[in-house]
């Protein structure tokens, strides 16, 4: 009996913690991709004059709020239908990949750079609000950006020994 809910509890671990990195990944993805969509529509759809920075930034943070949405959606379903050992397998993959660390620390930093710079160059062109999320959008992609840069310059990550997961039966 006490074992049941032990793996269950594992189970349940590694499912949020699996919903929660695929949120942060469908943030950092649809802040990359909502602006240049975002800006191609209002150029060629609406003209010139559709175009602000006030809902270029608007559109920038409920973009990257369907990217949460969207993403912790896509892992739950895909976590609820996996079995615990593949959930297990893949939470440890996850955890190693420093790769992917160092791209959320990037956009981290980016993210929290540009809600604090936004707001101050364009203070009379965009509301708080969409200035500060807005701003921490772009700087996400800017981050991301900054990260695969880096990778492309020749300053990847380290590779960190995985270890093998052994099962107690």
């Amino acid at each position: 009996m006490s074992e049941n809910i032990d793996s269950e509890h594992a189970r349940l671990a590694d499912t949020e913690y699996l919903v929660r990195r695929s949120m942060t990944k469908g943030y950092q993805l649809f802040s990359i991709i909502t602006p240049p969509i975002y800006a191609g529509f209002g150029l060629f759809r609406k003209g010139r004059g559709y175009l602000t920075v006030n809902r270029l930034l608007r559109a920038t943070w409920l973009g990257g709020a369907a990217g949460v949405a969207s993403g912790g959606a896509f892992e739950y379903v895909r976590s609820s239908n996996s079995s615990s050992e593949t959930l297990r397998s893949r939470r440890i993959r996850v955890v190693y990949d420093t790769a992917s660390l160092r791209a959320d620390d990037h956009a981290t930093i980016g993210a929290l750079l540009f809600a604090v710079l936004t707001p101050s160059i364009f203070w009379k062109r965009a509301t708080a609000i969409h200035s500060i999320f807005g701003g921490a959008g772009l700087g996400t992609a800017v981050g991301y950006f900054t990260h695969i840069a880096r990778s492309a310059s020749g300053d990847v990550p380290p590779k960190p020994v995985v270890p093998q997961i052994v099962s107690d039966s």
